[in-house]
């Protein structure tokens, strides 16, 4: 009987978190390009950092430490915008 979380169970949580993931990388782009509610891209980053924390813990789980890493990189980007957004160089109308 496999173990939960080991490197043998289903990918079925990783695909919400993947379309997540690629929606998050959108809401990060399109508010500034177009000029839309660009208080969005903050939001956007804290919400994708959040994802991204998810995607690292289950990487661990699975004991995929490369996987997990380049998860780790993309959270430490995203709460770099994220932070930048908010307090550093907010968005002005």
């Amino acid at each position: 009987m496999p173990r939960v979380g080991s490197s043998t169970s289903s990918p079925a949580p990783s695909k919400p978190s993947g379309a997540l993931e690629i929606l998050g990388a959108a809401d990060l782009v399109l508010p500034a390009l177009l000029g839309i509610a660009p208080i969005l891209v903050p939001l956007a980053a804290a919400g994708l950092a959040l994802i991204m924390t998810g995607a690292v813990i289950l990487r661990v789980r699975r004991g995929e430490p490369k996987a997990a890493l380049l998860d780790g990189g993309y959270l430490a980007l995203t709460a770099f915008v994220a932070v930048g957004r908010f307090a550093l160089e907010p968005f002005t109308s």
